[in-house]
This record gives structure tokens, sequence and C-alpha cells, in this order.
């Protein structure tokens, strides 16, 4: 017979569901953060949104993390957005 899902993979999947109304995971631990982005890279859910909350924890493992699969920031340049002489 199959276990039930635990509390916290059901409070991860929620999580996974509902990122648009998260806007902080730094006083989560870190094993719940790397399970949580784990999922979401399996999930296909990372977006640049979601990569900014997971680094704003400052969680020396869950950055180890991002940096061994080399994901990193879009950085888009600036334009200016009017037209003049004056810059």
């Amino acid at each position: 017979m199959r276990n039930p899902p635990t509390l916290v993979s059901l409070a991860i999947d929620s999580a996974l569901n509902n990122f648009a109304s998260i806007y902080d995971l730094s006083f989560l631990p870190e094993h719940i953060l790397l399970e949580l982005f784990a999922r979401t890279l399996k999930a296909g859910k990372l977006n640049e949104k979601i990569l900014k909350l997971f680094v704003a924890t400052d969680k020396e493992e869950i950055l180890s993390f991002i940096e061994s699969l080399n994901i990193q920031h879009i950085m888009l340049p600036v334009l200016p957005t009017r037209c003049s002489d004056k810059f």
C-alpha cells in the first residue's frame, strides 16, 4: 500500500502552485528550499522572479546549487526611452 504524502511534501506542492503570491523564502530551512528548488526545476517553472526569490535567501547550499547548474540572471541592457541629443 502506498504511503500518504507528508505535510512537508504537500506544503512544497502548494508553494510550487502559488509562487505568484510568495515574496520571501528566507525563513524556510535549507532542506525545504533545496527540495522546492528541485521541484521548481522539474516542473519547468523557474523564471527570473522565482530565481531572485531563491537567491535572496542568501543560503549557501542554494547559491552553490544554482551555481553548479550554471543558472545565471539575464542581464537586459537599459535603452534610452526618449530621443534627444541630451543624454
